[in-house]
């Protein structure tokens, strides 16, 4: 019989070599089915399966509310990040769990008094320009006009009072009105939004046409049992964060994840035991692991999940600085491997930077992959946009860098109480990637084409390709590595993702 080429993954994981993404190649299968025939379903956490295998990452300036309602409606998940309060980080969940409901039990209200200027500030940070208004410009308080865009647009006079443009002939529904019923009214006036009154005409919510069309938009988000769009936080292993768990598990939370650097420690067994015995409904997500032995003790203790990496972010310096850590696609293999035994899926967190990487976390034993970089420079992630040099762009930091440090980041690395503080990442900028809900397709688009050149038409397919050694792979040199890249051109345009 003649030998298979290529070789299996335990022959290049298990060496006394650190392998890393660009390190190697898959060499390629069988094709007989479509790129969209592939099915990327895949477990988050034992009990959570996810459509999408992607998140975001649980970081300052990657993910709050608008990156965890866009990563739900496409599939994936976000992790609101802890470097803000308790009240803080529990509304950022609340925003996420209200956002798919129908009715918007917190929108943003004006006043007569208000301007077309404060309308034109909202778009800009919001992105929406329909805006209720009330007396006083708060809910609960007499509703007297809407404003839209069809309002304002051909106002030159900014500075104008919103009583001068605002449509005072509104159509509304009385509070306790099913969400069903709301939408006929919408469907049947043709109308853009529908303010939620109730006996008193005080405005108690508020409804948007648009609201109509996610559920045709997006047919792979990730909901809940109510319907509701799913999101996950982070949480640290101090003290306060069982109060911070408790306030986010009442804001409708449904998968939580301890954010350490070094996940193997007495600190997080303890905080994974008391979750697992104050809310035993809720998945837990431990880490971070690269090796066995730390897998081992996190599953005894009871985690749903894992989440494996360190040191090998865009902006983490930690196997510089510390000098411990482990290349990734190995940590990936080997804590994939030892996990599946116990029913456990993880998660590639960190050193992925293109579509490619995705497929290969996933080819190594990896259920789903968090990101960072990746996302930090889309509109849906925190903080503005700014230029130098005639680029756009975001700024993006580790939460290993001095500046989150001192906001707080520095619970995840045991280092919040220390007199004198070791940064193990760096603060920096990323080119403006557009919007969310353009680039994630493109990329889900990418990885079903690169499962179709492996010749497996899902993730569980290829797991078990590569469990059953049918998946085959090669060491790259570096030159090899060069080859496969773009090279010998003069000047070549870059594709807007790649």
């Amino acid at each position: 019989m003649a030998k298979k080429d290529g070789f299996p993954a335990e022959d290049l994981f298990c060496s006394d070599h650190g392998l890393t993404y660009n390190d190697f190649i898959i060499l390629p299968g069988y094709i007989d089915f479509a790129p969209d025939d592939v099915d990327l379903e895949a477990n988050l956490t034992r009990n959570i399966i996810l459509k999408r295998p992607i998140t975001s990452s649980p970081m300052d300036t990657v993910t709050e509310y608008r990156m965890a309602i866009g990563m739900a409606l496409l599939g994936g998940i976000g992790f609101i990040h802890y470097n803000n309060t308790i009240e803080e980080q529990a509304e950022h969940v609340k925003k996420v769990k209200r956002f798919e409901n129908g009715f918007i039990t917190d929108p943003l209200v004006l006043s007569p008094n208000n301007t077309i200027a404060d309308i034109d500030e909202i778009k800009a940070k919001y992105g929406f320009s329909g805006i209720p208004i009330t007396e006083d410009g708060k809910l609960y308080s007499k509703l007297v006009g809407v404003v839209t865009n069809r309002d304002v647009d051909f106002e030159t006079d900014r500075t104008k009072k919103l009583r001068e443009v605002m449509t005072t002939e509104v159509m509304t529904a009385r509070k306790g009105i099913s969400l069903t019923q709301a939408n006929e009214i919408l469907k049947k006036s043709k109308k853009g939004k529908l303010p939620i009154v109730d006996e008193k005409a005080c405005l108690v919510a508020f409804m948007c046409r648009n609201d109509l069309l996610k559920n045709r938009e997006y047919p792979f988000a990730s909901k809940d049992g109510q319907k509701q769009l799913m999101v996950g936080a982070a949480i640290s292993t101090k003290e306060e964060s069982k109060e911070r768990l408790d306030r986010l598990v009442q804001a409708g939370l449904n998968v939580v994840v301890i954010d350490a650097a070094q996940g193997n420690s007495l600190y997080q067994v303890e905080m994974i035991k008391y979750i697992k015995k104050m809310h035993p409904s809720l998945d837990v997500i431990g880490g971070n692991v690269v090796t066995e032995e730390q897998c081992k003790n996190l599953i005894r203790a009871g985690a749903d999940g894992l989440r494996i990496g360190m040191g090998p972010g865009s902006i983490c310096t930690t196997q510089t600085t510390m000098a411990v850590g482990r290349a990734q696609a190995t940590a990936i293999y080997r804590c994939a491997r030892f996990a599946r035994r116990h029913g456990v899926p993880v998660i590639a967190d960190g050193g992925i930077s293109v579509t490619g990487h995705v497929a290969k976390a996933l080819s190594l034993g990896a259920s789903a992959t968090m990101m960072g970089s990746m996302f930090a420079a889309t509109e849906e992630a925190p903080g503005e946009y700014f230029y130098e040099n005639g680029i756009r762009l975001k700024r993006y930091r580790g939460m290993a860098s001095l500046e989150a440090m001192e906001k707080g980041g520095a619970k995840r690395y045991f280092a919040d109480d220390a007199k004198i503080m070791v940064a193990q990442g760096v603060s920096g900028a990323v080119v403006d990637k557009g919007s969310l809900f353009d680039y994630v397709p493109y990329l889900i688009q990418g990885l079903k084409h690169s499962l179709q050149d492996m010749g497996a038409n899902s993730v569980r397919k290829l797991h078990e390709m590569l469990f059953a050694g049918e998946l085959r792979f090669e060491r790259r040199s570096l030159s090899a590595q060069i080859e496969g890249g773009v090279h010998d051109m003069y000047s070549y345009k870059e594709p807007k993702y790649m």
